[in-house]
C-alpha cells in the first residue's frame, strides 16, 4: 500500500508563497498521474493543478493558472506545487492524489488511488 505524504502548508499573508511537497513511501512507485487537490472550508474538494508521470504536461485550473507551478522530481518521487501571489481563496487543506493505472479523466476524485493526509495552507489579508 502507497502511502502520499504532504508537507510545506502554513499560515501566510495576502501575496506570499508556499512550496508544498508530495512523496510516496514507495521509491518505485511512479504514478500515471499526479494532482494536487484542495478543498476550502465548507466546500467541496476541487482539482488544482495535474502532471503526467513524465511532467512534460500540466494542468491548472483557472483560478491558479499563472499563479501555481505544479513539477515533479522524478529522482525523490516527489511532485511539488509551488504556489505564489497567495489570495484568501486559496485557504484550504491540500491533498495529493496519484493514479496507480491508467484512466480517461483526470480532474475528479475518483480518478485517483491513492490520497495523502492533506496538508493545510491558509492566508491572511
Amino acid at each position: 500500500q502507497v502511502q502520499l505524504v504532504e508537507s510545506g502548508g502554513g499560515l501566510v499573508q495576502a501575496g506570499g508563497s508556499l512550496r508544498l511537497s508530495c512523496t510516496a513511501s514507495a521509491r518505485t512507485f511512479s504514478p500515471v498521474i499526479t494532482a494536487w487537490f484542495r478543498q476550502a472550508p465548507g466546500k467541496e474538494r476541487e482539482v488544482v493543478a495535474v502532471i503526467t508521470s513524465s511532467g512534460s504536461s500540466t494542468f491548472y485550473t483557472n483560478s491558479t493558472r499563472g499563479r501555481f507551478t505544479i513539477s515533479r522530481d522524478k529522482a525523490e518521487n516527489t511532485v511539488y506545487l509551488q504556489m505564489n501571489n497567495l489570495t484568501p481563496e486559496d485557504t484550504a487543506v491540500y491533498y495529493c492524489a496519484a493514479q496507480g493505472r491508467l484512466r480517461v479523466s483526470m480532474t475528479s476524485l475518483s480518478d485517483y488511488d491513492y490520497w495523502g493526509q492533506g496538508t493545510q495552507v491558509a492566508v491572511s489579508s
